[in-house]
Parts: C-alpha cells; structure tokens; sequence
C-alpha cells in the first residue's frame, strides 16, 4: 500500500521594527533610573539604603571600594 507524508514546514521571519521617539525616551528614562539606583544611592546617609545599593553593585561585579 502506498502511503503519503505530509511535512509541514514553519518558516521563521524576524520583522523588525524601528522605535518610536516616545519608546526610545522610554528606554532612556528606565536606564537612567536604574542607573540611579545602583550608583547614586550609594552615597545615601541612610545606612540600610546604602547597604542595600552596596550588595546591588557587587551582586552585578561593580567594583565600588
């Protein structure tokens, strides 16, 4: 008896979008947030925020002392 297979093939594309001026200040505000909080709060007189930012930058391999 003849049989028949049937393949079914999946094609990957990857589409590309150009971001939008609103999306990139996006990105650029959640950067420098986050980069406030790993490098200007270290310098924060409150002890527990201070540590807290230090175990941060060492858990990232930042060399701060």
């Amino acid at each position: 008896m003849p049989t028949s297979v049937t393949t079914n093939q999946v094609i990957n594309s990857t589409q590309t979008t150009p971001l939008t001026r609103s999306e990139s200040l996006q990105h650029a505000a959640i950067f420098a947030f986050g980069a406030l909080i790993i490098f200007a709060v270290g310098f924060a007189p409150m002890q527990i925020v201070h540590n807290a930012a230090h175990d941060t930058r060492h858990s990232i391999s930042f060399p701060c002392h």
